[in-house]
């Protein structure tokens, strides 16, 4: 039923999507907030950027050619550039760094949905499955993603619940390691977008 892009654009939107990242990144959320408060900012956090991402898949270059008048390659550049102040902020300052990026807490949804899900890496992921693919298929592909993210990620707040109880110190130690590496590969990725937008910017010349 479904060929090779299918599955190569689902696993694009996953990767870039990442729940195991994600729920590290929200950890301070997670020790906060109850199982079912949680879920409930979660999946508001998830139909905004699943907005998102719809509208760029189907609308792709357009947004920046059009609406914007700046090339692609600019936002690769400034997006790559905040998450490299984010990633930087989360090595020195751990969880703290993602909870003060995200300000009030009655700002929350809008503070996981940018910059946390919806950056740089997702917003590319979602112009390529729309230029790939048919639009409903694209879209099949966004809502699937955000289906299988948010639902590992609020399966994994149960577990870590379950889990902290008996062995908090270790749990919370883990993440804290977890979040500083995954911190260090989203440097690493960020300075890619950089280089990448550089590229081709300089390539037009």
């Amino acid at each position: 039923m479904f060929n090779a892009a299918f599955y190569d654009s689902l696993g694009l939107m996953l990767f870039m999507l990442n729940p195991f990242l994600l729920i590290v990144y929200l950890i301070d959320l997670v020790e906060e907030l109850d199982s079912k408060t949680f879920s409930i900012v979660l999946i508001r956090a998830a139909l905004i950027s699943g907005c998102c991402y719809i509208t760029f898949a189907v609308l792709g270059n357009e947004i920046f050619d059009t609406l914007f008048k700046a090339d692609f390659a600019s936002f690769q550049i400034f997006g790559g550039i905040v998450f490299l102040i984010t990633g930087i902020q989360y090595v020195f300052n751990g969880n703290k760094a993602m909870k003060k990026l995200r300000g009030e807490p009655k700002y929350v949804q809008g503070g996981i949905v940018m910059p946390i899900m919806v950056g740089p890496g997702t917003i590319s992921a979602s112009i390529i499955v729309g230029q790939r693919l048919s639009y409903p298929t694209a879209i099949l592909i966004i809502v699937i993603s955000l289906i299988v993210c948010i639902s590992l990620v609020i399966l994994l707040k149960y577990i870590y619940s379950a889990v902290k109880t008996k062995n908090e110190d270790l749990v919370l130690r883990y993440i804290d390691i977890i979040g500083r590496v995954a911190a260090l590969l989203i440097g690493t990725f960020s300075i890619e977008m950089i280089m990448s937008g550089l590229k081709t910017w300089v390539a037009k010349f």
